[in-house]
């Protein structure tokens, strides 16, 4: 009762405040993108995502070993593949000496202990930029749920830990979990994109892969005949449940900060590890607004990660990973 109950008396200062804080972001909490381009001493920074970029395997190495060395255990792998080598059934994505694959290694090499996971998505090799084969203007589930189970067991076979499908076909899990076990890769873990939705936030991400849909005749114009509806909530819930009985071992929300809701309801409903993706709009806003002056980028870069892990995140793939450990540290 009042004024016996101050509750300003544990905000005072910083020593009461960080005794009574509830939250605490650290390197182990991170997980960090890298895009890999082809060629040698290659470091294309990203028009839509200032201060990112795409790095050769010899630049990749570097990386791997300099985010160790901060304290962050965990990178995320995407490619950026030629446009010669892409078409409609991602035959690429299963060449053993595939750019994915030889990323994996060095990073593997660069880092034995780094927890390698890679990105398992057909749009970086699709000729239409979609995440499954297009026949007659639709996205085929089953055929595309085939050729990624095989994609992810090329990549546990290059030196994966993890593999992160992010297509949102349906049973795809199924079919990888079964394809690993079966070929004697039962160590070999899954993050499945549960709950990716069709957001507007993706078009950064978009630029680094050059993985947009194309704009043709009977060719899907977006990806919301897969992806899932943003008004939806329930339905996470649901998609989540089932990849976990398919054999997932770690469950994602994808975007972070508009989808929290999502990211509490989930860590109320299953008992295995939710992960966040901050994606690559949320990245740029962030960018652009610190550029014209408008916001503080360092206090609201932690702000919004406090807000994710918050909200119920094991853990957060984040452009910002490098920075913020920097900041915390």
């Amino acid at each position: 009762m009042y004024p016996l109950r101050r509750n300003r008396r544990l905000r005072t200062n910083e020593a009461i405040r960080s005794l009574v804080r509830e939250i605490a972001i650290t390197p182990n909490d991170f997980i960090a993108p890298l895009f890999v381009v082809e060629g040698k001493n290659k470091k294309e920074e990203i028009a839509s995502m200032p201060n990112y970029f795409r790095l050769s395997l010899d630049l990749l190495e570097k990386e791997v070993k300099e985010l160790w060395n901060l304290g962050i255990k965990s990178v995320l792998l995407f490619v950026k593949v030629p446009e010669d080598l892409k078409d409609n059934a991602g035959k690429e994505a299963l060449n053993a000496n595939g750019l994915m694959q030889r990323a994996i290694k060095t990073a593997k090499n660069a880092v034995p202990e780094m927890l390698v996971m890679t990105d398992v998505a057909l749009d970086p090799y699709s000729a239409y930029g979609h995440d499954g084969v297009v026949s007659n203007g639709k996205i085929l589930n089953d055929d595309s749920s085939a050729i990624l189970a095989e994609m992810g067991l090329s990549h546990a076979k290059a030196g994966a830990d993890i593999l992160a499908p992010s297509d949102m076909m349906d049973g795809r899990i199924f079919e990888m979990r079964t394809l690993l076990e079966d070929e004697g890769f039962q160590e070999t873990g899954i993050m499945s994109y549960s709950a990716k939705y069709a957001s507007a936030f993706y078009g950064p991400f978009r630029d680094a892969l050059d993985s947009a849909p194309v704009d043709a005749e009977d060719i899907p114009k977006d990806k919301k005949t897969y992806q899932m509806d943003p008004a939806n909530r329930d339905e996470a819930v649901k998609e989540s449940l089932m990849d976990i009985e398919e054999g997932a071992d770690i469950v994602m929300v994808k975007p972070g900060l508009c989808y929290l809701d999502i990211v509490r309801d989930l860590k109320n409903a299953v008992n295995i590890p939710v992960a966040v993706y901050q994606v690559s709009g949320e990245y740029a806003m962030i960018k652009a607004a610190a550029e014209k002056g408008w916001l503080d980028h360092d206090a609201v870069v932690l702000e919004q990660l406090t807000a994710i892990k918050r909200a119920g995140a094991s853990m957060i793939a984040s452009y910002f990973a490098k920075d913020a450990v920097k900041l915390i540290s």
